[in-house]
């Protein structure tokens, strides 16, 4: 079966692909023969009648510094293709939520990976509040008083923006620390946005791992370890991979959020689960899937593959089945 693809991704030549899981998605599209076309997110319109985008078709290469090779830009209608992999970085802003309109309003012949209406309703640091058993204590706000409250009760906090991503605005913030007032300042002259305060889990420095879930099964994990002195421990601020097993208490987790994710239509899910405790469940743009096959040999790109190849027929990406 061979399958026309269009991945809505960040510029092609910003790839890091030794640990771009789109990267290694689009690989293993190609060694199944599926066909690839690209397009940047500002490149989507609604023209008329039609959805379309100006991109081009994509080969992608295992080679760093020379890992693609695009033809001429052209436009097309969307409905063209049997799948879109809509794979763009946050920031989940209103040209992230235009586009989920957009990709919403294909026919249910093109399989949206994930669901854009899902993805608009479930953002990463939202949806896991449906789950107050599994997650640390949280609070989301953009009221100071109810804030510094919080903090009294639980002292070391942590507190980051709402629609952040990758680590960055996150902080934080021990009991003697006397910053909270002018960071919330900071954070709030800059947005309207609220922000999300948790109680801090001091077994992070253990490692914060990154579970990846296929139509709500979980597949594989790896730990991310934060460099001494640094309460993040994300890659993009250099936290650092280690081999994961996928303990007792995380295979409970993905059983309790496995059903709604498959009723959503969110196929690819990345969770992060720190000292038992569910922190985030990310649908935009999950990574992790090229350091789980490096450590542990776990093929997760192959196994995506396998469900969208056994579900694009019977897809709709507004209503997940026709």
């Amino acid at each position: 079966m061979s399958l026309s693809i269009a991945i809505q991704m960040d510029p092609v030549e910003t790839l890091h692909i030794a640990g771009d899981t789109t990267f290694a998605l689009g690989l293993e599209a190609q060694k199944r023969g599926h066909s690839l076309w690209y397009y940047t997110p500002e490149k989507l319109s609604l023209n008329e009648s039609s959805i379309t985008a100006r991109g081009q078709n994509v080969t992608f290469y295992d080679r760093a510094g020379a890992h693609f090779k695009t033809g001429v830009i052209e436009t097309r209608q969307l409905q063209e293709f049997e799948v879109i992999l809509m794979r763009q970085d946050p920031p989940f802003d209103m040209t992230y939520i235009t586009a989920t309109h957009l990709l919403e309003m294909l026919g249910p012949q093109t399989m949206v990976v994930n669901n854009p209406a899902e993805v608009r309703n479930a953002p990463e640091k939202l949806l896991v509040t449906l789950y107050p058993d599994l997650m640390p204590a949280t609070l989301i706000s953009r009221d100071p008083e109810t804030i510094m409250a919080f903090r009294q009760k639980h002292k070391d906090i942590i507190i980051k923006p709402l629609f952040g991503n990758g680590g960055a605005g996150v902080f934080r913030l021990q009991p003697n620390d006397q910053n909270l007032s002018s960071l919330l300042e900071m954070f709030f002259g800059a947005s309207r946005e609220s922000v999300m305060v948790q109680a801090y889990l001091p077994s992070v420095r253990d490692g914060d791992k990154r579970v990846i879930l296929v139509d709500g099964e979980a597949v594989g994990a790896v730990n991310r370890i934060p460099i001494e002195g640094e309460a993040r421990s994300n890659f993009h601020v250099g936290g650092s991979a280690a081999k994961a097993e996928l303990t007792d208490r995380d295979l409970e987790i993905c059983a309790a959020i496995g059903p709604e994710l498959r009723r959503r239509g969110l196929l690819f899910v990345g969770i992060d689960i720190i000292g038992g405790y569910i922190t985030e469940i990310n649908v935009t743009s999950p990574t992790g899937i090229r350091e789980i096959q490096l450590l542990s040999g776990t093929d997760i790109a192959a196994l995506t593959w396998d469900a969208i190849e056994r579900k694009h027929s019977t897809y709709a990406s507004n209503s997940i089945a026709r």
